[in-house]
């Protein structure tokens, strides 16, 4: 599938979607991000730019609060137990080169578990790219200076729970618990410090091929089976019992064999989001005025990615595929031609009205062309028909050219001559 990506795509989109649901296997997981999220074409757009930007010696503002945060991420993955060890160091070469990428947005805190998992699936070079393409198209305006995509995504994700539980809709309304002091994390991180680890992994390759559809139906799960239902709400009485609650979640709402096939069988789909978009656009503009940041327009998933950014094709050369005999009627002429037998027979009248009689071409004589364009030598097939017995081998030897002499021919007259 990856070495034809783009016909999978175009085709059988679904297949893809449903192997990702499925799980991509670890060996092929890293190279299965950078197809879904559009992150290999923008290194084929790109050469040399990470080097570029890995060369340059940063703001210093930033590296500064990059170094502090480096041995937080993971403290207990091989990659990055070690202060100053490989791990620590790509992960500073690619939040410090995205910084000079975007040096409007800087650096985020939620930047770094992101680029720590990717890099515990590629190259450091690899794993900027899948992080633009995360920042830009799948979550854009999250990592901002003043949050407001990720505050506008938590009305989204309290206006669509009361669709899809509204007991513990109304339960965060009675306590009046803002959205963002449950969530944030949640959605800036992709869940990748909330889940465990195989949990992460299944919900990435989902969202990496659905787009940001998967983290709203998993943040929905979670709220849903954590304060769906009379009892659970009892036992969060307040506040403080209610946000605890959702900080420990159980582990059975985050196994992964039941989250997966929780969020896969959730009914949120990319038109529900985008119409709850708009409204709470509105609201925000009603109340606070206009969005400071203006952010691209957010894609959904790996296919509007690849709609929206085409990977770059090889030209077509012109190449023959078919080579036609010279006797025969160009395909643009208004001449038909006549079958292969009956030509066979006029053929043979008018040799035999000069007096001479010529093996006719065969009609079935094609130049074979490899699917590269690479064209192969022309396979010499016999007529069917043969020339009769009694003919004297000495008239139709000055009538073959020397195209359509076999190899075998050319040997048995050189032989032959050599015998005289």
């Amino acid at each position: 599938m990856l070495n034809n990506w783009d016909k999978w795509m175009a085709k059988k989109h679904k297949k893809i979607r449903l192997r990702c649901q499925k799980g991509i296997p670890p060996s092929l997981r890293g190279r299965a991000w950078q197809y879904l999220s559009g992150g290999k074409v923008k290194l084929q757009q790109n050469p040399g730019k990470f080097d570029e930007l890995d060369m340059s010696p940063g703001d210093p503002k930033w590296l500064d609060v990059i170094e502090r945060d480096l041995h937080r991420q993971f403290p207990f993955h091989e990659m990055f137990v070690s202060r100053g060890g490989h791990g620590q160091q790509d992960l500073f070469r690619v939040l410090k080169a995205y910084t000079l990428y975007r040096p409007e947005e800087g650096y985020c805190q939620a930047q770094a578990p992101i680029a720590a998992v990717l890099l515990m699936h590629m190259p450091a070079e690899q794993a900027f790219w899948c992080l633009v393409q995360i920042c830009e198209k799948y979550l854009p305006g999250y990592y901002s200076e003043k949050l407001e995509a990720i505050q506008l995504d938590g009305e989204i994700l309290f206006s669509l729970l009361q669709k899809v539980s509204p007991v513990a809709h109304k339960h965060l309304s009675r306590q009046k618990i803002d959205p963002l002091l449950y969530m944030t994390e949640w959605f800036m991180c992709a869940f990748s410090r909330t889940l465990p680890w195989s949990s992460v992994l299944r919900v990435w390759d989902m969202f990496f091929c659905e787009g940001v559809k998967i983290i709203f139906r998993v943040g929905l799960v979670l709220l849903k089976h954590a304060l769906g239902s009379p009892e659970k709400v009892k036992a969060c009485q307040g506040q403080y019992e209610t946000i605890e609650r959702l900080r420990s979640l159980s582990p059975k709402i985050m196994q992964e064999a039941f989250l997966v096939q929780e969020v896969v069988e959730l009914p949120v789909t990319e038109r529900q989001i985008e119409r709850e978009h708009l409204i709470q656009l509105r609201r925000w503009q009603e109340t606070r005025g206009e969005l400071q940041c203006r952010s691209p327009p957010r894609l959904h998933g790996a296919k509007a990615i690849l709609d929206a950014e085409p990977g770059p094709r090889p030209a077509l050369q012109p190449s023959p595929s078919i080579r036609l005999p010279l006797d025969a009627p160009l395909p643009g002429s208004k001449a038909k031609p006549k079958p292969p037998k009956q030509a066979q027979k006029e053929q043979r009248k008018q040799m035999k009205g000069r007096g001479q009689l010529e093996k006719p071409p065969a009609p079935n004589q094609a130049m074979v062309v490899a699917a590269a364009g690479d064209a192969c030598p022309p396979q010499h097939v016999p007529p069917k028909d043969s020339a009769p017995k009694d003919s004297a081998p000495q008239d139709l030897a000055p009538q073959v050219s020397a195209h359509h002499r076999s190899q075998e021919s050319l040997t048995s007259q050189e032989s032959e001559d050599t015998y005289l």
